[in-house]
């Protein structure tokens, strides 16, 4: 049964002020955003985030920029400027949350660090997301996903047939150790503040936030002394129960029976041994096209799916079904789906059109008018 309440945004009130620019940042403050909170993104003036730069363009601007910010409001500062904090001290007083990820210490230099925002706003939640975190010997470095990701070892667990680490078809780091991490401990220091009445600072490191990814290789090497070579692990190329195999019409059959019962039924329907590997199963489904793989798995308890392309899985009815594109946004002259994020549908706002910032110059006295005292948010 969905949650429901009168407002059913549990974050409506909340007012989030975002000094991040790009993925990681964005993304958790829309997610904030989706959940009811009043986000207010102070960009730079003339070329704001630089996102907004990034392709595809269309008649509004970027198409990513405008994914990645529906329902927000825009404003620009040159946070260089000796004047810009004296306009900014009242969004500050009155802010429950900002979220920044520039490199350790620039905040700070430019007045707006967390001990100079604490001591004007004690209920300040303040969330800085970076690469490395605010402590330690890389702190200061400058690297994107792939890097963290080389960096971690995670790269070094699937390889190809040259034995070269596989690029990720998702930045992990980015919206697994950096986006998802920032709203968690959000919420978490919202209930924190809820009993003690007091904000913190919060140091969400992309690179640390990735070790949760590679739980099974840290069993392996912690539980037995010995660290997984690439493609060994049971989900990362060491198992034929878990593969990807190339029909005969050149489409992609991922399966997954990992279960012994998933795994029998799979076998039975392939036409092999129970004991079969890899080569032999590979051999067996190149033998015969999508299509027939299809009608064959069809209702079968087997966890295997045809690859899709992101065009077909848009079309699934599945999705349609659930609604997980009925949400819409506008940009400029242009409409088109919102991002889905992984927000309860009760804690939201019925699908509707919201737009996605045009680059507000110089508006800081509007977008002070309705900021009040930080409220406190439930427990």
């Amino acid at each position: 049964m969905a949650c429901s309440a009168p407002d059913p945004r549990p974050l409506a009130g909340l007012r989030v002020l975002d000094f991040s620019t790009l993925l990681p940042g964005p993304l958790a403050t829309l997610i904030l955003a989706e959940a009811g909170a009043e986000v207010v993104k102070i960009e730079r003036p003339g070329t704001g985030d630089e996102m907004r730069l990034f392709p595809p363009q269309m008649p509004g601007g970027s198409a990513v920029f405008a994914l990645l910010n529906r329902g927000k409001r825009s404003l620009c500062l040159d946070l260089k400027a000796p004047e810009t904090r004296e306009r900014l001290l009242p969004l500050l007083a009155g802010a429950d949350v900002l979220v920044e990820q520039f490199r350790p210490g620039v905040m700070a230099r430019l007045g707006l660090g967390y001990e100079a925002l604490s001591a004007l706003n004690p209920g300040l939640i303040y969330c800085s997301i970076t690469g490395y975190g605010q402590t330690g010997p890389n702190a200061q470095k400058a690297a994107h996903d792939i890097n963290w990701m080389a960096e971690s070892g995670l790269l070094s667990l699937v390889a190809d047939g040259d034995g070269a680490p596989v690029l990720p078809p998702a930045l992990v780091g980015d919206i697994g150790g950096g986006a998802y991490p920032a709203v968690i401990n959000i919420l978490l220091a919202l209930q924190v503040r809820a009993r003690s009445g007091r904000g913190c600072h919060l140091d969400v490191s992309m690179q640390d936030g990735l070790w949760t990814f590679a739980y099974a290789a840290l069993a392996e090497g912690f539980g037995t002394g010995r660290f997984p070579a690439a493609s060994e692990l049971l989900t990362h190329g060491g198992s034929p129960r878990y593969r990807i195999y190339r029909t005969a019409d050149g489409r992609y059959l991922a399966a997954a029976p990992l279960e012994d019962r998933f795994w029998r039924e799979f076998c039975a329907i392939v036409e092999v041994a129970e004991t079969a590997g890899g080569t032999e199963i590979a051999a067996r489904i190149a033998s015969r096209d999508s299509a027939e793989w299809q009608r064959r798995f069809a209702g079968r308890d087997v966890c295997c799916s045809l690859v899709a392309s992101i065009e077909e899985a848009t079309r699934d009815p599945h999705f349609a079904a659930r609604a997980v594109f009925a949400h819409r946004l506008r940009h400029g002259a242009a409409e088109l789906p919102a991002l889905p994020v992984p927000v309860d549908p009760g804690f939201r706002a019925p699908p509707g059109l919201l737009d996605s910032p045009a680059l507000a110059e110089d508006r800081a006295d509007q977008a002070v008018v309705p900021w009040q005292a930080p409220r406190t948010i439930p427990g």
